[in-house]
């Protein structure tokens, strides 16, 4: 798979990234498969687990500032 940035080669990894869920709350997701870009170090995530992250994302508790969730597809 090619960047869509940069056009160079993308790798399959499981990592950890930040999502900001609004103005004071951020969820931290691991174990979360993502392609990664070896050049520019873009992110690109398949359509299913996007639409799991964002269905996750909408049951995170709001009203605390900082949450890790564990990925589960």
């Amino acid at each position: 798979m090619k960047c869509h940035v940069c056009g160079s080669k993308m790798h399959s990894i499981i990592t950890a990234l930040p999502f900001k869920v609004n103005q004071s709350a951020i969820i931290i997701m691991k174990d979360l498969p993502v392609y990664k870009c070896e050049n520019c170090m873009e992110y690109l995530m398949d359509d299913p687990v996007l639409d799991r992250v964002e269905q996750i994302m909408k049951n995170v508790d709001s009203a605390a500032e900082l949450e890790i969730i564990k990925f589960a597809a």
